[in-house]
This record gives structure tokens, sequence and C-alpha cells, in this order.
């Protein structure tokens, strides 16, 4: 399964930018949800991150995993 950090949850957001809220409205999640997992304060279950993922990618945001020497990031699709 695909991961996002809490910091690339943040930098997509950021990309569409868009506030906890409207991720959290989009995905079907409660604000607190997204705050406590981009604070690091808990991992959300499993299903919250799928609709995390799904809704991101709706928009073109996909996750990037560290390789090569290369931090962890995030990008629209081509």
């Amino acid at each position: 399964m695909v991961q996002i950090s809490p910091a690339q949850c943040r930098a997509a957001r950021g990309l569409l930018d868009w506030s906890q809220e409207q991720l959290a409205l989009a995905a079907g999640l409660s604000r607190s949800t997204v705050r406590d997992f981009e604070s690091g304060r808990h991992e959300p279950h499993r299903g919250s991150m799928v609709l995390i993922l799904q809704t991101l990618a709706a928009q073109g945001v996909e996750p990037v995993p560290a390789s090569d020497g290369t931090g962890e990031g995030v990008r629209f699709r081509a």
C-alpha cells in the first residue's frame, strides 16, 4: 500500500492550497483526524489513510518516496 508521511500530507495540501479543514471535508474525515496525523500525534486508521490518499490522488497529487539520497516529497502526476 502507498503510504504518506505527515510532512508529505502537509506538502500535498500546500500544492493544492488547501487547509486541513478542506482536506478533511473532501476526504469525509474530521479535521482532528487530519490535524492529529499531520502533527504526529497518531497514525490514522488504515481506512482514513486510504481516504486521504484517494482524495489527494483525485486532485492529481501523489507522494514520492525517498530514494537514492533524495528526500520524500509530493508532486502533481504527469
